[in-house]
């Protein structure tokens, strides 16, 4: 783990320098087998993703998660199905992490009635209450007062249930982020802000758009907990996620957790990133979650590379799966057009 005083420097940071010193114990097979699944299958999924939008056959515009597959493995590895994540835009490796199969995942980038919101929301819109995935949304930091709310009803319900929020970097630069911080603080809720911290809003680096680019310090300035996590680090993730939690659930407070990773790809899947610094582009790689993790587990001596092998090959099968799925799924009708849009669709004319 990172202190929030100190800077990232990629080309330094090593998986088994941080995993020894700041992550705990290491969990078990099943669990370190589950999050390097969950990683695999994000990044093939967002790979092919990425090649649809550039081909024109998804429904809207998709947000690559390149680059932040070990937060995303982290959190699936740290809640319960009794927990509630609201995530962005940029959803994919949260969504998988949740418990959203891949197939309704993939109808809904497709446009498709199997997808999660009947082929209507888009990738910006997906969601999945019957497995605590709550929401997404296409407005920068716009759910976080959503979290907040829900992070309320599980205080007041007395669940024991955590909340969890993802956002950007960007989003911190928002009216909504500031409001929900200060609210969170204020009543002591149980939730936990995970930053996932890729360094650009859009096509500007942090520096040029925040006089302070060390968020977690920002964030400890509204009396909530805060950590900076080296985002590239599953291990070391999972171990902040974890106790982030477990505070939640001992009504503790709010924690905010600001994982520093790396964009590697464009902020949409057909866009144009030759704008970001080669070098820093070329150490990110270097460490690019899924691979590196692959190399760890095995020089670990945790896992063998022959089944290593045999979890890529079910990733493989299980996003080709989804893909042809997603295809075959048909189009929604034209008696879809009002359905979910009115509460009492009786009086719009042709509607029986």
């Amino acid at each position: 783990m990172i202190t929030h005083d100190g800077e990232v420097d990629m080309s330094e940071q090593t998986l088994s320098h941080t995993t020894t010193t700041d992550s705990g114990s290491v969990p078990d097979t099943a669990v370190l087998e589950q999050m390097y699944r969950l990683m695999v299958t994000t990044t093939l999924a967002d790979k092919r993703s990425t090649e649809e939008a550039k081909a024109g056959r998804l429904q809207a515009a998709f947000y690559p998660v390149r680059g932040m597959e070990a937060v995303c493995a982290a959190i699936g590895a740290a809640l319960t199905p009794q927990d509630r994540l609201v995530s962005t835009y940029r959803n994919l490796g949260d969504a998988l992490a949740k418990g959203v199969t891949l197939r309704s995942i993939m109808a809904e980038l497709y446009g498709r009635v199997d997808g999660t919101s009947k082929g209507k929301g888009g990738p910006m819109h997906l969601h999945d209450t019957a497995v605590g995935f709550m929401a997404t949304t296409g407005i920068v930091g716009s759910g976080l007062p959503i979290a907040v709310g829900l992070a309320l009803a599980n205080q007041l319900d007395g669940s024991g249930a955590a909340t969890v929020v993802t956002f950007g970097d960007a989003a911190t630069s928002i009216g909504a982020y500031h409001e929900a911080m200060n609210f969170a603080a204020l009543w002591k809720l149980p939730i936990v802000f995970v930053c996932q911290n890729n360094q650009w809003g859009e096509h500007t680096p942090i520096a040029e758009y925040a006089p302070s680019v060390e968020l977690a310090k920002r964030a400890a300035a509204y009396s909530i907990h805060a950590e900076r996590v080296d985002g590239f680090d599953p291990l070391a993730t999972l171990h902040a996620i974890e106790t982030a939690v477990e505070r939640a659930r001992r009504n503790e407070g709010p924690t905010f957790l600001e994982c520093v990773t790396y964009r590697l790809t464009g902020h949409s899947g057909t866009a144009d990133f030759s704008y970001v610094p080669r070098d820093e582009l070329e150490a990110a790689m270097k460490r690019d979650p899924a691979p590196t993790f692959r190399s760890w587990l095995i020089d670990q001596g945790l896992t063998t590379g022959e089944r290593i092998d045999e979890l890529d090959r079910e990733a493989e099968a299980y996003v080709a799966d989804a893909f042809q799925f997603a295809e075959n799924s048909p189009l929604p009708g034209e008696d879809e057009l009002f359905t979910d849009v009115f509460a009492d669709d009786t009086w719009v004319r042709s509607v029986k």
